[in-house]
């Protein structure tokens, strides 16, 4: 009974990532679309809070969740009036869009069903470790001697990245 309810839980929280996804995109009012991209970022947290990864489920709320819909939201009351429509975009290249779409869904399909016997097979116990030992390989040095902080230069580079992005949009938004 554990294992339907979880299944259950499982099949709500990616029907709602689906679907708030579908919303954010075809949305014309842009601060519901930030917010559709909120309810789909939290559905995927939920997903990582059943698969017992309490870490990135507190990451992904707090950085994406928290953060970025924050940034999204400030950026679009910067630049546009949240309460007006965006125009429609009218393409000749519609239908290259489309065959592009359903060849994407097709590649993707095949890579679903070919691993399928994957999911027959048992998987190894793997532990999952507190954030102590997430910290410690992040930025800390290994027992061994050997230095595992490798991660670090990547995410001050990203910081730094988005500090960037939020100091141009303040900028083109003030040239406005």
């Amino acid at each position: 009974m554990d294992s339907l309810g979880s299944l259950i839980i499982y099949a709500i929280l990616a029907l709602a990532m689906v679907g708030f996804g579908i919303m954010a995109v075809v949305t014309r009012k842009i601060l519901r679309a930030a917010t559709y991209l909120l309810f789909t970022l939290f559905a995927t947290a939920g997903v990582y809070f059943m698969l017992d990864y309490e870490f990135l489920g507190a990451v992904q709320i707090a950085v994406y969740a928290g953060g970025i819909v924050v940034l999204f939201v400030f950026s679009i009351l910067l630049t546009t009036h949240p309460g007006d429509n965006s125009e429609r975009l009218h393409s000749r290249r519609r239908t290259m869009g489309l065959i592009a779409a359903v060849a994407m869904l097709g590649v993707t399909a095949y890579a679903l069903v070919s691993r399928c016997a994957l999911l027959t097979t048992k998987l190894p116990y793997m532990e999952n470790p507190d954030m102590h030992e997430i910290g410690g390989q992040l930025v800390g040095t290994a027992a061994g001697g050997s230095s595992s902080g490798l991660y670090l230069l990547p995410f001050e580079a990203i910081s730094v990245l988005l500090l960037a992005c939020i100091i141009g949009g303040v900028v083109v938004a003030r040239k406005r």
